[in-house]
C-alpha cells in the first residue's frame, strides 16, 4: 500500500469522523470506566439517540437517572467540537469548580487516547482548561452570576444544573453570547420542583423555551433491570433519594416537605375545578355552598403587604375535614377583615382563626370592629397543643388571633403533613397543590423555595392544627360543638393586641367543666 493511499485513507476517514461524531465516539475515544478502565466509549443505543438530537438542536435539556454517562457523552461531544471546529469556546459549569473540572478531564483524557492524525495540538492544557491550537477551547468554572459575563461561549454544559447555585443569574449572563450562535446542554437529575431547572423542564415541555426536552430514565440501559432499580432503594437508603437519582421523578426529589405519592394522590383523586370563583378578581374559589347543619373553621393569613405574597384564607368542613372554599389575592387589611367578617357569616358563624404576627392585627382590629363573634383566641404564652393539657393560669387575658411563632409553627407544617400522609383531609384547590409542590426544607425549616409562596401551606396548616387540638379536647369529655359555646360572650374577653381592649371581666369565662371533676380553659377555641 502505497503512502498516497494511506495519507487518502486518514483523510477519508477524517472527514468521517467530522460529519459523524457518533463514529468518532465509537471509533477513536477512550473513556476511564470505573470497573473495565480503559475502554472505546462504545455507545449503548440510547447514548447514539441523545447525542444525535444533541448535535441538531443548539439547546438541549436533559432529565437523567443516575450513571448514564450522559456528563461523558457531553465531555465527548466537546472534544469533538473542538476538534473539527474552530474559535470555539465550551464552558463546563457546575455546582463547585472541582465538580466542573472533572468533565473538562475527561475531555482531557480522550483527547490524550487519540490517535496523532486526529489530534489539534494543544497550546494550553491544565487542571481547569484545555486550549487547541485551532483557538478551541474548554474551560471548567464553578456557578456565579458572572461565570459567563466576559466569556464568548460556543456551548454552555450546565451539569447538574438542579442542584447548581445563582444558576439563573449565570443563565441570564450567558444569553448575550450564546443568542450569536451558540447552544447549551443542560442536564441533571431532578432536585425537588420551582427551581430553575425544573421551570426550564416545564416549558420545554409545553415547548415554550428554545430547549428541546430529552428525558433519560434508569431503564433505558440495557443492563439494568427491576433488580438493579430495587437495590437502589436498598443502597440510597431513602425511596425520595432513588426516586431522583433513578427515576427522574421531580415531585418525589429533593427536600421536599410533602412527598410526591401524596401529591399525586391529592391531583389525581381529590383537587378539582372549583364550582365557583367568586369576586372581581376570582380569587375566591368554592366547591361547596354553605350548609346551615354543618359547623366551620376559616383560617387565614394576612399578607406582609410589600407585594410579593397573598392574603389567603380556607374553608374547611369540621366534621368531614373537607376544604370548601379558598381565598388568595392581595387585599388591603381593611378589606380583607370585611371579607373575611362576610365568608364567616355565610358559612354559619365559622370560627375565625386569624394569623396575627406583624400586619395581620390589622385584620383582626377590623373583624373586633365588625362585632363579630366567633374570633379565635388565642392564650398568652401558647407553646402547643399540649401546653393546655399540662398546666393552666387563671389568667382571663386573651390574645386575639393565632400566634405563629418558633413553636408553633413547626407543629402546624407537622399537622398538616400527618393529615396528608393519613389521607384524612380532602384538598380540592389546585393552587394549594401547586404550593405544596415547592415546599422544602431549608436549613431546618419548612418553607417556600426561593421565589415562591407558601401563603396557602400555612393558612391550611392552621386548619389542620385547630382540628387536631379541638378533637383532643373532646377526646376528654368537653362538648366543643357551636351549640355549647353559644352562651359565651366572646367579647367579654381582654383583648390584648395593641389596640384599644375591649371591656374586661376578672373572672375567666372560659372554664368549662371537663367531666373528671376539674375544669379546663377553651378560650383557645373562641
Amino acid at each position: 500500500m502505497s503512502q498516497l493511499s494511506i495519507n487518502e485513507i486518514i483523510k477519508a476517514e477524517y472527514i468521517k469522523c467530522a460529519n459523524d461524531p457518533i463514529h468518532f465516539f465509537k471509533k477513536y475515544c477512550y473513556i476511564s470506566h470505573p470497573q473495565r478502565g480503559k475502554i472505546l466509549f462504545n455507545l449503548y443505543p440510547f447514548q447514539e439517540k441523545a447525542l444525535k438530537l444533541i448535535g441538531n438542536n443548539p439547546y438541549s435539556i436533559i432529565l437523567k437517572s443516575r450513571q448514564l454517562g450522559i456528563s461523558t457523552l457531553s465531555a465527548g461531544y466537546a472534544l469533538w467540537l473542538m476538534t473539527f471546529h474552530e474559535n470555539k469556546t465550551v464552558m463546563a459549569l457546575a455546582t463547585t469548580q472541582a465538580t466542573a473540572r472533572n468533565l473538562v478531564q475527561k475531555v482531557q483524557f480522550m483527547y490524550e487516547n487519540l490517535p496523532s492524525w486526529l489530534k489539534v495540538p494543544t497550546v494550553e492544557n491544565n487542571k481547569l482548561s484545555l486550549k487547541l491550537a485551532n483557538s478551541s477551547r474548554i474551560l471548567a468554572k464553578s456557578s456565579s452570576p458572572d461565570a459567563a459575563r466576559s466569556e464568548a461561549v460556543s456551548l454552555l454544559i450546565i451539569d447538574e444544573a438542579a442542584f447548581v447555585e445563582n444558576v439563573a443569574e449565570t443563565w441570564a449572563s450567558a444569553q448575550q453570547t450564546l443568542a450569536t450562535g451558540g447552544g447549551a446542554i443542560v442536564l441533571s437529575t431532578p432536585n425537588g420542583t420551582g427551581n430553575w431547572f425544573h421551570q426550564m423542564w416545564v416549558k420545554a415541555e409545553a415547548a415554550q423555551n428554545d430547549f428541546l426536552p430529552i428525558k433519560l430514565p434508569w431503564n433505558l440501559h440495557p443492563e439494568r433491570d427491576q433488580a438493579w432499580r430495587d437495590k437502589q432503594d436498598e443502597l440510597l437508603g431513602d425511596p425520595r433519594l432513588a426516586a431522583q437519582e433513578c427515576d427522574c421523578d421531580f415531585s418525589s426529589s429533593g427536600n421536599t416537605v410533602f412527598y410526591g405519592e401524596y401529591i399525586d394522590y391529592i391531583n389525581n383523586n381529590q383537587a378539582k375545578d372549583p364550582v365557583e370563583k367568586r369576586g372581581t378578581d376570582e380569587n375566591l374559589w368554592i366547591w361547596e355552598y354553605a350548609d346551615y347543619t354543618k359547623d366551620y373553621i376559616i383560617t387565614a393569613d394576612v399578607a406582609r403587604g410589600d407585594g410579593r405574597d397573598f392574603s389567603t384564607a380556607h374553608v374547611m368542613d369540621v366534621e368531614r375535614n373537607i376544604q370548601i372554599a379558598e381565598y388568595r389575592g392581595q387585599l388591603s387589611t381593611k378589606d380583607f377583615g370585611n371579607f373575611l367578617v362576610g365568608l364567616a357569616t355565610e358559612y354559619n358563624n365559622a370560627l375565625l382563626v386569624i394569623e396575627n404576627a406583624s400586619i395581620g392585627w390589622a385584620t383582626i382590629q377590623q373583624v373586633i370592629e365588625r362585632n363579630y363573634s366567633n374570633l379565635y383566641y388565642t392564650q398568652r404564652g401558647e407553646a402547643s397543643v399540649d401546653s393546655y393539657f399540662e398546666s393552666y393560669v387563671d389568667n382571663s387575658k386573651m390574645t386575639a388571633g393565632f400566634t405563629m411563632s418558633t413553636k408553633t409553627r413547626p407543629i402546624v407544617v407537622q399537622k398538616f403533613v400527618e393529615y396528608v400522609t393519613d389521607r384524612s383531609v380532602t384538598i380540592q384547590s389546585k393552587r394549594l397543590v401547586e404550593e405544596m409542590k415547592v415546599f422544602i426544607w431549608m436549613n431546618g425549616k419548612a418553607e417556600a423555595q426561593t421565589g415562591y409562596n407558601d401563603d396557602l401551606i400555612m393558612a391550611f396548616g392552621m386548619a389542620m392544627y385547630i382540628r387536631d387540638t379541638a378533637l383532643k379536647f373532646r377526646q376528654r369529655g368537653l362538648d366543643i360543638t357551636k351549640a355549647s359555646l353559644s352562651n359565651i360572650g366572646v367579647n367579654n374577653v381582654a383583648y390584648q393586641g395593641g389596640f384599644n381592649s375591649v371591656s374586661q371581666n376578672n373572672e375567666n369565662p372560659y372554664k368549662l367543666d371537663n367531666g373528671i371533676g376539674g375544669k379546663e380553659d377553651i378560650g383557645w377555641l373562641l
